[in-house]
């Protein structure tokens, strides 16, 4: 079976078809119709010399074997938000998939080979992403933790796994999946607009980007909004806001492809006829150098204490969750860099914004690197979520000479 990167578009569109409606994608993990999804893709590869099974974290695994017991891997994940894309997360399994086709037709790879279907990655039903990659990696967060968490209808997390075949307590035992993994590649849609503003096609992943996230509180003094002049006035909002507007000046000067973003804020006494009392914010930072992340965090505290200080007001911070950078391989992204400029003529290298499970598997010490797909629009967890079929059938093409070239470079 030769490589047919038509074929891929073509499912897509199916898959789209049997799990989505109106409102877009509906493959929530833990769910009957992410399980039609992971049903669908079983038959797409059966009848090819392939192994089949599926984890103690839910995830699913085609084995190609080969000359050697080390193993390449191809991953994704089929599962999507609410109403999400047609091409968020699906394209890597799809796409690997006739990869796989392909080299399983041609007869034994030098190295086996492996397709993963990873669970969760989105952590749509729960609020925790990327539990099958983290189960394999050997991160899984805290288990206690994790019992405690209901979806949206009180449904507890180990209950809704158990329903699948999946108990909560074994999920680590995935990490064996991972021991003879000696590369890790991964397609997946930008998510984001700078390919499409280059009028490129095609680009190499770099990373992901670390993370800061906390909540910052400034606290005040509640005082009637008709009788309290403006300069007696210790507003907690006015604070908040000026730190909002001068995360945005740290992101500027930091450059990079920085980040900061306020993604909430709660004030009280929350009524028009009152000053603000404490106005609780939620930041969100973001860069792929730890230096810079680590700068960009102590800068923003600075401004905030400076706020504090002539608003009259009083300000603490609070870490919420972080990760660091995560970069990718060298050599990998070299091989990537040619396969894309064979295809596409030209490639360009960019970090990644959103967590992917590629960063898992890399924090696990498997040389990883993910190709990205430009996305119209930069949209993605959206039913306007596209990308042009051209640019898919490009996708395949840059994959499958990436898992030659790393074959090649395996053997």
């Amino acid at each position: 079976m030769p490589l047919d990167p038509s074929r891929t578009v073509a499912e897509l569109r199916e898959l789209r078809e049997l799990t989505g409606d109106e409102n877009g994608a509906q493959r929530v993990c833990w769910t009957e119709t992410w399980v039609r999804a992971k049903d669908w893709m079983a038959e797409k590869l059966a009848g090819h010399p392939l192994e089949l099974e599926v984890d103690e974290a839910g995830n699913q695994w085609w084995t190609l074997r080969g000359r050697s017991g080390r193993e390449l891997v191809l991953g994704g994940h089929l599962d999507s938000v609410p109403h999400g894309g047609w091409l968020d997360g699906c394209l890597n399994v799809v796409a690997g998939s006739e990869v796989l086709r392909r080299l399983a037709d041609e007869g034994e790879p030098p190295v086996t080979v492996r397709l993963v279907s990873w669970a969760d990655e989105e952590g749509a039903r729960f609020g925790r992403s990327l539990f099958g990659s983290s189960a394999a990696a050997g991160s899984i967060a805290d288990q206690d933790e994790l019992r405690a968490r209901r979806d949206a209808d009180g449904v507890a997390l180990p209950d809704a796994l158990a329903a699948h075949g999946v108990d909560l307590d074994r999920a680590g035992e995935a990490r064996g999946q991972l021991e003879n993994a000696v590369a890790y590649l991964e397609l997946h849609i930008e998510q984001g607009p700078v390919l499409e503003s280059l009028d490129l096609p095609l680009g190499v992943v770099l990373g992901t980007f670390g993370v800061e996230r906390h909540q910052v509180t400034f606290r005040g003094q509640a005082a009637h909004a008709g009788s309290t002049p403006i300069d007696k006035r210790r507003d907690a909002l006015a604070g908040a806001a000026r730190l909002e507007l001068e995360i945005r000046e740290i992101a500027k000067r930091t450059g990079g492809g920085a980040v900061c973003t306020m993604g909430g804020v709660v004030t009280r006494p929350g009524i028009v006829t009152s000053v603000v009392e404490t106005a609780e914010c939620l930041l969100d930072q973001r860069h792929l150098d730890p230096g810079a992340l680590a700068s960009m965090l102590a800068d923003a505290k600075d401004a905030s204490e400076r706020f504090a200080r002539e608003e009259d007001i009083e300000v603490e911070w609070e870490r919420i969750w972080n990760i660091e950078p995560i970069l990718f391989d060298d050599a990998l992204i070299e091989l990537a860099d040619e396969a894309i400029r064979e295809v596409a003529g030209t490639s360009h290298r960019l970090p990644s914004g959103p967590l992917h499970d590629a960063a898992e598997v890399a924090r696990a010490g498997v040389p990883t690197v993910m190709l990205f797909v430009q996305s119209l629009r930069g949209l993605s967890h959206t039913k306007l979520e596209d990308t042009r079929a051209e640019h898919i059938e490009l996708a395949v093409e840059a994959l499958d000479r990436l898992t030659t070239k790393t074959l090649e470079r395996l053997a």
